[in-house]
């Protein structure tokens, strides 16, 4: 019988071939019999979400106290979460950095999706969307930006990363660099980068989980962070990428349902069919009139008054901040004692207390707050409290006035500067590139990039429709309601954060217009939910989603930083330098520790709040882009690549982008004495899009560099496809 099977068995005489065949044979019947166990489990394991749920549904139904539903929500799933992380518990390097390389294409996409969802997908994009529209404003990005940033960098993580890391079989990120370029530096460099770029990352996926926890809990921020930190830390103490990676598919579930359930509600009360993606397009139009007629409204137009007096207001007090800062502190003390002589109830007292006390100390803090209140104010000033319209293409006119036509070029350039920085940082983040090297092979990398792309545009495609129809809601049902008739989760959200949502009644009609509601980027998905009028249930569902989406990023963030400073800088990959030899399970061990000692840093730092969670997570995709994509791509693709002109790429890269972002951030230049405060913005670029100067900064070092260095010292290490560095 002729075919490929007869010819390699009989190539060999003595039954020799005969036997490796059949070991093969029976190899990929075990790998397909292994591959139908892991669906069975998945598909029970979704059983039992929706199960959990038409429990508590019926529970609910029955009377059970919202009190109790939210920490079911939780707990519960953390509990889950955890029993896996304990179930895949291991020593064993390759297991704990790599997953011993066998997770199929399918399953390290699902864990992929749910590592790439994070607190900023799942919990800000749509508010993004909400907040900015498709296109943004002149000085910020639209939400469509990081949709279409996100997806493309999969494409460059497909095409030029993602297989050839996988061929070389390293363990992390910064190995690619000790591997192609050889020496120290390299490698220390791309551990820094690696800690930076991900504590950033980290930090708002912990400040998302503190936002879950104390609004599931009724607990105060700080306390939920700690109570969410305990989850990850369950998940990813004990069994590195093994355990992640097992979690991360039970995580994708949950996140799933939490974000198509609402979305398919609100769908099927406006419109009547719950396929949001396909519908949604009906309220465009209608969102589009609504804003008219709100532009029209001279009850808006009184909000807008009242928002321009009030900036005008801390204008002048800027006019001779100690002078005013005394007037406003006589005041409140005038209005104490005339509280007190009326004998006003105690509650009014302690508030005017707090007010006074809340006065900034000196008058550099209250000339940055007030500088800072006098923008605020003024930006609600605008027709539907500063929000551009939804579906405006860019901001401006390019054949307007000329401040129309400089609005227009700014607004298309912070747009394109974003997506690229979003686009060229996904192909630079250690703890996504990591994923990929946990497949069992090449072909199945590439796979599994094109089922991360899958299941992550299952949610895609439907955070621009929950962002129109949510604010079809709000203009449609909230706006117009008395103030007296506010309904209780809208207070219950103000308490958690007043960022997060502030309703005022600033010209006092008693009625809500929309210029008075603000809500912040990080509520939008979160509030969906008793916005649309459903069951606390799903309420519940929502955060448990957003939850498993912060958990599922934190882990992979805290695991990439652990092994940055552990293996990469401590031992320097296997490298047994004095007083620095250990066994690979002592390594383990203490890259456990670290992981520990990291996680505690990042909840201190997100108690103190630097920023919103977008925000954030963009400023690390620059710190990746700059730091990371030049000299990787250079090193893979040219031999000329040499081991200086990477060093001084990454360098040059990553300070430049830094210096761009810490001299021009918006929350650092309240700071009263921050000394790299700088106004000034290169070709009117915002300071989230740094890397579009870093990454041509990086480039350009790296080839000048390597090209004066090349005929001195040849490029040390080897392609792109040499051996691997061991465990």
């Amino acid at each position: 019988m002729a075919g490929p099977w007869a010819a390699s068995s009989g190539a060999t005489r003595g039954g020799r071939g005969t036997r490796v065949q059949t070991a093969t044979r029976a190899d990929v019947d075990a790998d397909r019999a292994q591959l139908w166990r892991l669906h069975r489990i998945l598909a029970l394991y979704a059983a039992g979400v929706l199960g959990f749920l038409a429990l508590m549904a019926w529970a609910e139904s029955q009377g059970l106290a919202r009190h109790w539903i939210g920490p079911i929500f939780l707990f519960l799933p953390v509990m889950v979460y955890a029993g896996i992380g304990v179930y895949h518990r291991t020593s064993d390097p390759e297991d704990y950095y790599v997953a011993r390389r066998r997770i199929p294409p399918m399953y390290n996409g699902m864990a992929t999706a749910a590592d790439w969802m994070s607190a900023a997908s799942f919990i800000s994009l749509s508010g993004a969307l909400y907040l900015q529209g498709f296109s943004g404003t002149p000085g910020q990005a639209g939400g469509l930006a990081y949709l279409l940033g996100w997806t493309g960098g999969f494409c460059l993580v497909a095409l030029l990363i993602a297989p050839q890391l996988r061929a070389m079989q390293l363990y992390t990120v910064p190995d690619f660099f000790h591997v192609r370029f050889g020496g120290r530096w390299p490698r220390a460099i791309a551990a820094l980068a690696a800690v930076l770029c991900s504590f950033t990352y980290v930090v708002a996926q912990i400040y998302g989980v503190g936002l879950i926890a104390s609004r599931l809990t009724g607990v105060q921020f700080e306390i939920g962070i700690m109570l969410g930190l305990g989850g990850v830390l369950l998940c990813s103490f004990l069994g590195g990428m093994r355990a992640i990676t097992w979690t991360q598919v039970a995580q994708y579930v949950v996140v799933l349902l939490a974000f198509m359930i609402p979305v398919s509600w609100l769908a099927y009360k406006q419109l009547g069919n719950p396929l949001a993606t396909l519908v949604y397009g009906a309220q465009i139009g209608k969102i589009a009139d609504l804003e008219a007629q709100l532009r029209a409204s001279p009850a808006e137009q009184q909000v807008q008054r009242a928002y321009l007096q009030r900036a005008e207001d801390f204008a002048a007090r800027l006019q001779d901040v100690d002078a005013a800062l005394e007037r406003e502190r006589a005041k409140g003390r005038e209005r104490i004692r005339a509280l007190r002589a009326q004998n006003a109830d105690m509650r009014l007292i302690v508030a005017a207390s707090r007010e006074l006390a809340a006065l900034p100390h000196d008058a550099a803090s209250a000339r940055a707050l007030w500088r800072h209140e006098m923008h605020e104010n003024h930006a609600r000033a605008y027709p539907l409290g500063g929000l551009p319209p939804h579906s405006r293409a860019y901001a401006g006119d390019p054949h307007g006035s000329p401040q129309e036509q400089q609005d227009y070029t700014l607004a298309r350039r912070n747009f394109l500067a974003l997506m690229f920085c979003l686009m060229v940082g996904t192909a630079g983040l250690p703890h996504l590139l990591t994923r990929y090297y946990t497949t069992p092979s090449v072909a199945a990398a590439r796979a599994s990039v094109g089922w991360s792309v899958f299941f992550i545009a299952l949610l895609y495609l439907s955070a621009p429709a929950l962002a129109a129809l949510v604010k079809f809601e709000v203009m449609q049902n909230l706006v117009g309601s008395h103030f007296d008739a506010l309904p209780n989760w809208m207070a219950q959200w103000a308490r958690v954060d007043g960022a997060l949502l502030s309703v005022e009644d600033v010209n006092g009609d008693g009625l809500i217009q929309f210029g008075e509601i603000r809500f912040g980027a990080d509520l939008i998905m979160l509030a969906t939910p008793e916005l649309g009028g459903l069951p606390y249930v799903v309420s519940g569902l929502v955060a448990a989603g957003g939850l498993a989406a912060a958990l599922s990023t934190a882990d992979g963030l805290l695991l990439t930083i652990s092994n940055a400073l552990v293996r990469d800088l401590y031992f320097q990959g296997t490298d047994h330098q004095a007083g620095r030899q250990a066994s690979a399970e002592q390594r383990v061990i203490l890259s456990k520790f670290t992981l520990l000692a990291v996680a505690l840093s990042a909840a201190f730092v997100a108690t103190l709040k630097p920023a919103d969670i977008l925000p954030l997570v963009a400023a690390s995709f620059s710190l990746a882009a700059s730091a990371f994509v030049p000299a990787m791509l250079l090193g893979i693709f040219w031999r000329g690549t040499t081991r200086q002109g990477a060093v001084a790429g990454m360098l040059g890269g990553l300070a430049l982008t830094l210096y761009y972002m810490l001299s021009r951030a918006p929350a650092l230049q309240t700071l009263p004495h921050w000394p790299w405060a700088d106004d000034g913005l290169w070709f009117g670029i915002q300071p989230v899009s740094a890397g579009v100067f870093g990454v041509p900064c990086g480039l350009l070092l790296t080839l000048l560099v390597s090209a004066l260095t090349r005929s001195k010292m040849p490029p040390r290490g080897g392609s792109a496809t040499t051996a691997p560095p061991g465990a």
